[in-house]
């Protein structure tokens, strides 16, 4: 379950993946004894997740309509880069939303659970390949 967070990182937290320009997903402890995996990137205002998974398809999403922000668009607002980028980015993006999940989207889009499964798999692969770029181009 996503949450905004602009607070400052513990310093305890760690690194959980690092991507190119400055984007990361960042361990951090809880007190409470959770963790969670805060997904970070400049000119973002941040976000955290429960789930270390749902916080790399938040940054997959990010590197597929090149960065976003969500700031303005209200607590169940989507931000229109997300909208315009096509269906399988919209759903992957829907699925990192708090009480989503691929039985819902399933459901709401009237496909078979395997068919959100692969439109998730396209956004990732998408993503994969545009940091792969960046770097072959020295952008990283």
């Amino acid at each position: 379950m996503p949450r905004s967070d602009t607070a400052d990182a513990p310093t305890d937290s760690s690194t959980y993946r690092e991507y190119i320009l400055g984007v990361r997903v960042v361990e951090q402890p809880t007190a409470d004894g959770e963790t969670r995996y805060r997904f970070e990137a400049p000119d973002h205002e941040g976000i955290a997740f429960e789930d270390p998974e749902m916080a790399t398809l938040y940054a997959d999403v990010y590197f597929d309509v090149n960065g976003f922000q969500e700031a303005g668009t209200g607590e169940r607002g989507v931000p229109p880069t997300i909208i315009q980028a096509g269906r399988d980015t919209l759903v992957a993006y829907l699925l990192t939303q708090p009480d989503i999940d691929h039985y819902w989207l399933a459901s709401f889009y009237g496909v078979k659970r395997e068919k959100v499964t692969r439109y998730v798999s396209r956004v990732r692969k998408r993503a994969e390949g545009i940091r792969e770029g960046a770097k072959e181009q020295g952008l990283a």
